[in-house]
């Protein structure tokens, strides 16, 4: 098996390419040790000295270190627990994992519909070159919520991403779309 590796934008992430699917549709974000309980790979990742974060996409896995953590001591171990995990045939989870959007109902639907189309046609595939992913949380009184994951979550461009790139085109394309703003 061979691991590919990408930088990404932010230096306290690496992207790993297994060559093969890791999520079949959406994307995992497992921010703390807690969180991976539920994933034997994202588990063991965690139980590596550094690993600060670990995020799965459709055929990538981005991984998050500590400051004072170098890539070169880390990677290594990273590439070799994303090996085991792939030749254990273990599965990704041990349980089903829980939908990462919110559901927006009501008179802004329509509203709402335009804004995923866009984020999962437009912005998701560029994120996701990056290492990332982002999830659309809501939308109220011109705001658009979204959450940034992976690669993004912590990224120094992650603001200008937003509010350049996204916020820009959202409001060129829907006029009732006034800001965007980052959840945690």
């Amino acid at each position: 098996m061979f691991i590919q590796t990408e930088p990404t934008p932010n230096p306290a992430t690496l992207k790993f390419l297994p060559g093969r699917p890791v999520m079949e549709s959406g994307s995992a974000d497992f921010p703390d040790r807690e969180a991976a309980r539920r994933s034997p790979l994202a588990d063991a990742l965690f139980e590596l000295d550094g690993v600060r974060g670990v995020f799965f996409g459709a055929d990538f896995i981005t991984v998050a270190k500590a400051d004072d953590v170098a890539w070169e001591s880390l990677k290594p171990p990273v590439l070799g627990a994303i090996m085991r995990h792939y030749q254990s045939g273990a599965p990704l989870f041990t349980d089903a994992a829980p939908a990462e959007e919110t559901v927006a109902a009501g008179e802004d639907s329509e509203i709402v519909a335009q804004i995923k189309e866009l984020i999962d046609t437009r912005v998701r595939p560029a994120v996701a070159m990056d290492g990332g992913d982002i999830i659309f949380q809501g939308f109220e009184k011109g705001v658009v919520y979204l959450h940034m994951q992976g690669a993004c979550s912590g990224c120094p461009s992650s603001t200008a991403t937003l509010k350049m790139g996204i916020e820009n085109m959202l409001r060129h394309y829907i006029p009732e779309v006034v800001e965007v703003r980052p959840v945690d």
